[in-house]
């Protein structure tokens, strides 16, 4: 083994970290997530457990229940008094190290070396210290911390905060105390039980070398070393022990999940939930009142039934809430102050710094908030906005604001964050809102020709004639450029002649091809539905002289469009097979040459 590595066994062999913190405090409070978790476990097993209890105690095996319970206690006292013994121990051997250190102190002349020397005796008096402080808790059973003087400290805002909220963190702490204290003495075991063979070796080479060595000066020199690590060794075997103890204590000491769980359950909600629930109730009582309070104020205020709400009344409205918000705050807090249960106090306080802290942060936003819902924001009621592309109305401004369409009939409740990006327009009376209604027929660039029979602002569906449906999500029914039939609509026509007609082409053949359509229009049953009706000369085609014919309707015969189409192209046929008029087809005219 090195010299390094000796020094290092040497002066750490007995430093295990120590928590010196109330480990063992207020035992009965349980974490509470375990709580949440197994409640419904031991709500299930409580009513077996109990009538398990009950027999038991009527049993004549009740006697043996009191003689198991005494032989425990007995062992529990075999062990402290076994743990006392040991320290006492330990304390005989860390006197006996502390007397050679100040001897080696007092002889030394080193500067080095004395100053090692001065640490070395700090750790053990510092050892030397807790094994008294491990001494008088076993020997009393109680942890003797709790009666030290406490210095008087100057005020510091920073502790007093902290002391808020020192409570609740403690709680959290207290919930894992078991489970903590186990893992420590568990790495404290682990610790001495690496330490103790390599102790105990270098005992073994230091005799072994005593043995083997002839030379009188080296073996006193290596006689001087035995005494240190032997009370090194003791140290740690009476650590060793001391941690086996403690720990076998403490599982001696540990209830069932369930059994403690309950009694967890037991204890919290004849105290802590009662104040809970008692702080709730007073929230909620709160929040109705000033809800009643708010109606009542509000109804005896002009302008609260006006279509669209004037600044005062949202104003009160806001400054309402804001208040509502303060007050039931306050309530909580002062029904946990009344019921001085300072570790809910503690959690409110934190959990109220926590939603400080984060509204630093979200301040400008709540401003943006305020100035909609005050209706003196970017968007504003009774204006228009673009939302997901289509047109809204803007009803109501509120945590939650309300948007109609009205050629959709559609109404959205959007949250109020999602607004505070637009900006919203007034608009002419006659603005449409979308391209059509339900029951609208429409034309797209695509060609499809059908009703328009669901509208959303997410998909829009067309029934086609004979039945077949087509549906578009609306950004893309939009994209498509929907014609509108069904308010009105406009059919253009084209027809030709031959240029055997040019004398009466411009004249006389308009005249009686429109008498001639006008007819067909009142037998078919069209005419009602007619709003214009006009022959025109378009052109002087390639190989015909070529007419246009020029019909408006009305929405109604919107499902008939193509079928208009198809009549007026037969009805110019009929005319000109009537007036004996020729219908040209192109034609190829050559030259030849003389």
């Amino acid at each position: 083994m090195s010299g390094e590595y000796r020094e290092l066994l040497r002066l750490n062999a007995w430093d295990a970290p120590v928590d010196d913190t109330n480990l063992l405090e207020n035992e009965n409070h349980m974490n509470l997530r375990i709580i949440i978790v197994l409640s419904i476990v031991c709500l299930i097993f409580s009513g077996g457990n109990l009538a398990a209890k009950t027999s038991d105690a009527n049993s004549p095996a009740g006697g043996e229940t009191v003689s198991e319970t005494t032989g425990v206690e007995a062992d529990r006292d075999g062990a402290s008094i076994k743990m006392l013994h040991s320290i006492i121990e330990l304390k005989k051997n860390l006197n006996e190290r502390i007397f050679e250190k100040k001897s080696q102190l007092k002889k030394s002349t080193s500067e080095t070396e004395k100053a090692n020397l001065t640490g070395e005796l700090k750790k053990l008096d510092k050892m030397l210290a807790s094994a008294n402080v491990d001494f008088e808790r076993i020997a009393t059973g109680v942890d003797v911390g709790l009666f030290a003087e406490k210095k008087a400290e100057p005020f510091n805002w920073k502790n007093e905060l902290i002391s808020l909220v020192e409570p609740g963190i403690k709680e959290l702490k207290r919930m894992t105390v078991k489970a903590r204290q186990k893992t420590k003495l568990k790495d404290e075991l682990s610790f001495y039980q690496k330490r103790e063979p390599v102790a105990r070796e270098a005992n073994d080479n230091i005799r072994e070398l005593i043995l083997k060595t002839d030379d009188k000066n080296l073996k006193k020199d290596i006689k001087k070393l035995l005494p240190e690590w032997t009370g090194v060794a003791n140290q740690i075997r009476n650590k060793l022990e001391i941690t086996e103890m403690q720990l076998a204590e403490m599982e001696a000491k540990e209830q069932s999940l369930i059994d403690s769980t309950q009694d967890s359950i037991k204890n919290f909600f004849k105290t802590r939930g009662f104040f809970l629930f008692i702080a709730l109730g007073a929230c909620v009582g709160l929040v109705l009142f000033l809800r009643f309070l708010y109606l009542v104020t509000m109804k005896l205020l002009p302008g609260y039934t006006a279509k669209y709400r004037p600044f005062h009344i949202r104003a009160i409205d806001l400054v309402f809430r804001v208040m509502t918000l303060v007050l039931t705050l306050f309530v909580l807090i002062l029904v946990f102050y009344v019921f001085e249960d300072w570790v809910l106090l503690s959690l409110t306080i934190i959990f109220l710094m926590g939603v400080g802290w984060a509204a630093k942060n979200t301040l400008p936003i709540f401003w943006h908030q305020s100035r909609l819902m005050l209706n003196i924001g970017a968007v504003r009621e009774g204006e228009r906005i673009v939302y997901h592309g289509v047109p809204w109305l803007v009803k109501n401004i509120n945590v939650f604001t309300r948007l109609e369409n009205p050629y959709l009939g559609v109404t959205l409740r959007v949250p109020i964050e999602e607004i505070m990006d637009q900006v919203s327009r007034t608009f002419h009376p006659k603005e449409p809102w979308f391209p059509c209604k339900r029951n609208d027929w429409v034309i797209l660039a695509d060609g499809t020709r059908g009703c328009v029979t669901s509208l959303s602002h997410e998909m829009v569906e067309l029934v086609m004639r004979g039945g077949a449906k087509k549906v578009y999500q609306t950004a893309d029914f939009l994209g498509q450029t929907p014609l509108n039939l069904s308010v009105n609509f406009r059919l253009k026509i084209p027809f030709g002649i031959s240029y055997d007609l040019q004398a009466v082409s411009t004249n006389t053949v308009l005249a009686t091809l429109d008498n001639y359509i006008r007819i067909q229009l009142a037998e078919e049953g069209y005419e009602e539905s007619l709003l214009n009706l006009r022959v025109e000369f378009a052109e002087a085609g390639g190989s015909s002289l070529d007419l246009v014919v020029i019909a408006d309707f009305n929405g109604e015969l919107a499902p008939l469009y193509n079928r208009l189409s198809r009549a007026f192209q037969r009805w110019c046929v009929d005319a000109c097979t009537e007036n004996n008029w020729d219908i040209p087809f192109p034609q190829l005219t050559v030259h030849k040459a003389s």
